[in-house]
């Protein structure tokens, strides 16, 4: 029990941590990563690893800005995966790039945490966290693993772009018509209770992720069962989240259908082979700075 004892502090420290920083956590990944459903994977990633890497802790550190520094990590690896280039706090700015005297001070929220996915990852994170988490350059500096004198300059970097943009560039992800079209009759099959008819859109050994809740086959959890004996009024749609096709549940508010959470569904071969539904993450939707919900067809 001796040798549990400081873990069983750590450990609920932790959840009390996570608990209170998750949104924040998802909010930082989601504009790193450019996607609101892509930044809450980073994050889950992130939590995994910081469970397992919790008996190397330090009790004498925050655990706040230790979390953010393995989901800032996570983040970068994301970006180097997708091809992005990924600048060292180092780099020299171009000879065409002149600094002005008075670099400008931003505006905070959600304009600028929108505009900052036109930034490269490097200038993009300081801008966040001094900015928007209002982190010191010390803290930044130790975050993202440079100097102070690199995060000074990256933010400065950052804002003179971010001044002279007007607007966010969207993200629109090519769509596929096999895609589309399995995703408008995986919604009428849905929306109909019709789940035998949706067991033939599925690859037989689809996996499924309920964030926070299950992973596995879809054949071994009671997915369709849950959705069936919800006692609100739902139903799901197609639509474009930040550019990317998706499904959302919709939940009734009175007259109105209102965007509740939304999944995201692969597709290989024509059927559907991987289902991830942020259902039990509402921070994740909310997040979106776009939500087109398509008509009913």
């Amino acid at each position: 029990m001796e040798a549990s004892g400081p873990f069983e502090a750590r450990y609920l420290a932790f959840l009390e941590t996570i608990t209170q920083l998750r949104p924040r956590l998802h909010r930082y990944c989601s504009r790193m990563t450019g996607s609101v459903m892509d930044g809450e994977d980073v994050v889950q990633n992130s939590l995994f690893e910081a469970y397992r890497k919790l008996g190397q802790y330090d009790d004498n550190l925050p655990l706040a800005p230790w979390l953010f520094r393995i989901a800032h990590n996570r983040c970068i690896d994301f970006l180097r995966r997708r091809g992005v280039r990924v600048e060292a706090e180092t780099t020299a700015m171009s000879p065409d790039f002149v600094m002005p005297a008075e670099p400008p001070v931003l505006g905070v929220g959600r304009a600028v945490e929108q505009l900052v996915i036109n930034l490269p990852p490097m200038e993009r994170a300081c801008v966040l966290l001094k900015d928007i988490f209002d982190y010191t350059l010390e803290e930044i500096a130790e975050l993202v693993s440079s100097t102070v004198g690199g995060v000074k300059a990256a933010l400065n970097r950052g804002r003179v772009k971010l001044a002279a943009s007007s607007e966010p560039v969207t993200s629109r992800r090519e769509v596929s018509p096999e895609l589309s079209r399995l995703l408008h009759l995986y919604v009428d099959g849905f929306n109909k209770r019709d789940w035998e008819g949706l067991r033939k859109l599925i690859s037989a050994d689809a996996r499924l992720r309920v964030a926070d809740r299950f992973a596995g086959t879809i054949d071994e959890s009671p997915y369709f069962g849950n959705y069936e004996r919800q006692t609100v009024p739902w139903r799901l749609a197609v639509a474009e989240v930040d550019g990317e096709l998706a499904v959302v549940a919709l939940r009734q508010y009175g007259g109105d259908w209102r965007p509740h959470s939304v999944a995201r569904l692969q597709v290989i071969d024509r059927h559907i082979a991987h289902i991830v539904d942020y259902a039990h993450c509402p921070w994740v939707l909310s997040a979106a700075a776009s939500v087109v919900v398509a008509q009913p067809s």
